[in-house]
């Protein structure tokens, strides 16, 4: 499937959207002020070690401090290992140790930075492991002939590497460093498909390079201090692209599409015909309607072209989808619309999981299909929509409540919570209290301050709305009021004041 990559830059922010078929599947953002972490190098020093979370909080000059999993430490042990003579959390780090830490998720929400030390650092076609001496292919090159001839031309080139069966993913890189230590793995990634044994020693050359500096740069640097910072959106879009799929980026600065050949004429030659600079005076992300569809993608509400829809809700614990049949009625058997609504509802959550970013535990509530095959059909066709994407994902059956499992791996923050901040009205719950709800709660309130204060009358300050239902719908409830109290009680509207917030003045 054709990819096109439009490429938005301004001082204060660059913004990639990748268009399949017309269609915007994927947004990245990245804001000078706040750049993402991932991929960056620092020396820090642990400050905390939890033995009953397995764990240590790592300070590296971030705003908070980082969290450092056992499991991510060169030969820790696997989270669901029950193996007692495994490394411990208590006997891999100390208080006050230094160590050199690479950030492997942003931090998201309250969460500080996770943190890993295996150490690994991507190129065009490689990546390379200092802290390994291993070799493996990315899983997603499946056609063993080519599998077979990269590995013997890594070998060729770095005969001591140990050569790895299978990885479960191009960066999945958690056991990797386990092995004996050696002067640095590789792992082949999806871009190398078809490269040549020039290419490969080029980037190999590179990436030892690269590491030599950073390593001089960790023996002559203090804690907390960052070591290496990964390359900027536009660059690490450039180094990843996959040249089988890419048709055309386009880019709508002209300095930054000068570097941007710059860094292609070095690192992805291959890529340049497909380079074009946008001097369009149309907005580059209005074409193929791509503002519209951000706008969309920030909705709750999500619609089929059949008439039925999704409904995405975002949580801090998990995100769950509930998918309906809105106004699509069918034309054969109620069974029949429910199988075509969930056929339906894969592609567009698919796609969503992808604009959207969201990672962690996804809850699906398709809508209930009593045929077992269906239930089948509707999951395969789900895995197969989800193949595109990049970040990885496990898929459950359909659970006995009619639930499917997602998780997704998560390294950034969303796209809703880069672009939106919880209400001030509601503090992020999506409801407030009704107007009559709030007059009643000052009905209690008046009586309360009645009973404890000796006060000639009250003044009630609260929304213009609630103020005007005072004194229509619940006029003769004040009256009740204030013959039962004896206290006159007056009101005062106050624009700044939000729809539940009230305050009684005693006058």
């Amino acid at each position: 499937m054709a990819e096109e990559f439009l490429v938005n830059i301004t001082p204060q922010e660059t913004r990639v959207a990748v268009i399949e078929n017309g269609v915007l599947q994927e947004l990245a953002i990245e804001r000078n002020r706040s750049r993402g972490l991932v991929g960056n190098i620092y020396k820090g020093t642990v400050c905390r070690v939890l033995p009953g979370m397995g764990a240590a909080f790592v300070e590296v000059g971030l705003e908070r401090t980082a969290f450092l999993h056992v499991s991510d430490i060169a030969g820790g042990p696997r989270r669901d290992s029950d193996d007692a003579n495994e490394l411990t959390i208590e006997r891999a780090v100390r208080e006050g140790q230094q160590l050199v830490v690479q950030v492997v998720k942003d931090p998201l929400g309250s969460k500080g930075a996770r943190l890993t030390t295996q150490i690994s650092m991507p190129s065009r076609y490689l990546v390379y492991v200092p802290n390994s001496n291993t070799l493996g292919i990315s899983q997603r090159i499946e056609d063993e002939d080519e599998r077979q001839r990269l590995r013997e031309l890594i070998l060729e080139l770095r005969p001591d590497l140990r050569p790895l069966d299978e990885l479960a993913g191009t960066v999945e890189l958690s056991r990797l460093a386990e092995s004996e230590a050696g002067s640095g793995g590789f792992i082949a990634r999806t871009a190398a498909e078809g490269v040549q044994r020039e290419e490969l020693a080029a980037d190999m050359l590179f990436l030892e390079r690269l590491w030599q500096s950073i390593d001089e740069r960790i023996a002559a640097a203090g804690a907390p201090q960052r070591i290496y910072e990964d390359l900027p959106l536009v660059l690490r879009t450039i180094r990843d692209i996959s040249l089988t799929t890419v048709e055309k980026v386009r880019i709508d600065s002209k300095e930054n599409f000068v570097r941007v050949r710059e860094f292609a004429e070095k690192f992805t030659p291959d890529l340049l015909p497909r380079l074009e600079h946008y001097p369009g005076e149309r907005p580059i992300l209005d074409l193929y309607s791509t503002e519209d569809e951000i706008q969309r993608a920030l909705q709750r509400r999500v619609d089929l072209k059949s008439g039925g829809h999704l409904v995405i809700d975002q949580t801090e614990a998990m995100t769950t989808i509930d998918v309906n049949t809105g106004g699509f009625v069918g034309h054969r058997n109620l069974e029949e619309t429910i199988f075509k609504t969930n056929l339906e509802a894969t592609h567009a959550l698919a796609r969503q999981l992808r604009l959207r970013n969201l990672g962690g535990i996804i809850i699906v509530d398709f809508i209930d299909m009593t045929d077992a095959e269906h239930q089948r059909q509707v999951v395969r066709t789900l895995e197969k929509c989800l193949e595109r994407d990049h970040a990885r994902t496990s898929i459950s059956e359909v659970t006995s409540l009619g639930l499917v499992q997602i998780t997704r791996k998560r390294t950034r923050e969303s796209l809703e919570h880069i672009l939106c901040e919880s209400c001030k009205t509601c503090g992020g719950a999506g409801s407030v209290k009704t107007v009559e709800t709030v007059c009643f709660s000052i009905f209690r309130e008046i009586l309360r301050e009645a009973r404890q204060f000796d006060a000639q009358r009250l003044l009630v300050v609260a929304s213009q709305a609630v103020v005007d239902a005072m004194l229509d719908e619940e006029s003769d409830s004040i009256v009740e009021l204030e013959a039962f109290t004896r206290i006159p009680i007056g009101f005062q509207a106050e624009p700044a004041y939000t729809q539940d917030q009230y305050d009684i003045v005693l006058l």
